[in-house]
C-alpha cells in the first residue's frame, strides 16, 4: 500500500518517532485512537478493548500497541509482525499530529481532545511521577532525536509558560517540553468532515460515557445492546481500569512513581482554576489565537454538548 500523502513532516524526539509508522501495514477495519497527551488515550482504549472482549472474545493487549513509542524495549519488527499475524480487529494508539501519521481511507481514527487548561494539569501530574527509570527510557534508549526531556523541578507556573509559549518542533509554538497539544488538534480538525475520522470530548466522556460508548460503537460497526453498552461502561470506569492494571502486576510502575495510582489520577476537571493566574491565562488565549481556528478552540473547551 502506498504511503498516504498527508504525512509532509517528521516528528522524532525523546519519546516518539513518526518513521515507525513506515513499515505498518494497515487491515481494514483497523481502529487508530490518536490525541496529544492526556486526553483521554487510555479511557478511549480501554473503550475499545473493552467493546472486543465482550463482542469478539479478544482479550486486552498487556501493553499498548503505541508504534510511534521510540522509548520502551520493544522490538519495533516483532511488534510489526505480531500486529501483522492477527486476524481479528486492531486497535493502535497514536501521540501523532495529522501531517505525521499516515490516514489510510480503510483505517478508522479517533481523535480525543480535551480542554487544554486540562491537559496541562493531568500533564504536571504524569510528569511529577517519573521514576529514574522513565527518565532513562526517555533519554538513554538509543535513537533518540534532539535534546533530553529536562528533569521536572516542581515549578509549575514555569512549566505552564514554557509549555503554552514554546514548541518542541520548529513547527510548533506551545507543547513544550513533550510537543503540541493544540498542533495535535488543529492539523486533526482540518479532517474532522472525513468519513473515517471521528471527535471525542473528555467532557462529554465524562458526562454520557453510555451514550459516547454507542456513538464509538456506531463509528467502527461494532453492534452493541443497550446491556452491552452498561457493561462496557462499567469495565471502563477509572475505578475498574486503575483495578485492572494493578491486578495485571501493576507494569506502568516502572515509570510511574505510584504506578497505576499515579497514572490513573483524579480525572477531574477545572483543577487550573486554583493554579494558573490571569498573566498564565493570557498566554492561554494567546496560544489558542495563534494555533486554533475559533471553532475548534470553543470544542477544546466545551465539548460537543457546550
Amino acid at each position: 500500500m502506498s504511503w498516504p500523502g498527508n504525512v509532509t513532516r517528521v516528528y522524532q524526539n525523546h519519546t516518539i518517532d513518526s518513521t515507525r509508522w513506515r513499515g505498518f501495514e494497515p487491515h481494514d477495519g483497523d481502529v487508530i485512537v490518536t490525541t496529544s497527551y492526556k486526553s483521554g488515550t487510555t479511557w478511549t482504549l480501554g473503550i475499545f478493548y473493552n467493546m472486543l472482549a465482550l463482542k469478539d472474545g479478544v482479550p486486552p493487549p498487556p501493553m499498548d500497541y503505541w508504534i510511534d513509542a521510540r522509548m520502551f524495549p520493544v522490538v519495533l519488527e516483532d511488534q510489526l509482525a505480531e500486529l501483522a499475524a492477527m486476524s481479528h480487529r486492531r486497535v493502535l494508539k497514536s501521540h501523532l499530529a495529522a501531517d505525521g501519521l499516515p490516514v489510510w481511507r480503510n483505517v478508522r481514527y479517533v481523535v480525543v481532545g480535551r480542554d487544554p487548561r486540562d491537559v496541562f494539569m493531568s500533564l504536571v501530574n504524569h510528569y511529577d511521577q517519573f521514576t529514574d527509570e522513565a527518565y532513562a527510557a526517555f533519554n538513554e534508549t538509543p535513537g533518540r532525536v534532539g535534546e533530553p526531556i529536562p528533569r521536572y523541578d516542581g515549578d509549575v507556573r514555569a512549566l505552564w509558560k514554557n509549555w503554552i509559549t514554546r514548541g518542541w518542533f520548529d513547527w510548533e509554538s506551545e507543547g513544550w517540553p513533550w510537543w503540541g497539544n493544540m498542533h495535535h488538534v488543529a492539523t486533526w480538525w482540518r479532517l474532522r468532515d472525513e468519513p473515517n475520522v471521528h471527535f471525542v470530548h473528555y467532557n462529554d466522556l465524562k458526562a454520557d460515557l453510555a451514550g459516547e460508548i454507542r456513538r464509538l460503537a456506531e463509528f467502527v460497526g461494532i453492534d452493541l445492546t443497550p446491556a452491552d453498552i452498561a457493561a462496557v461502561a462499567e469495565a471502563s470506569s477509572l475505578e475498574a481500569m486503575r483495578a485492572g492494571a494493578v491486578a495485571a502486576g501493576d507494569p506502568l510502575s516502572m515509570m510511574f512513581k505510584d504506578g497505576a495510582k499515579g497514572f490513573f489520577y483524579k480525572g477531574t476537571n477545572q483543577r487550573w482554576r486554583s493554579v494558573l493566574t490571569d498573566e498564565d491565562l493570557e498566554r492561554y488565549e494567546a496560544a489558542k489565537e495563534r494555533v486554533l481556528t475559533p471553532d475548534c478552540a470553543q470544542w477544546l473547551e466545551r465539548g460537543n454538548r457546550g
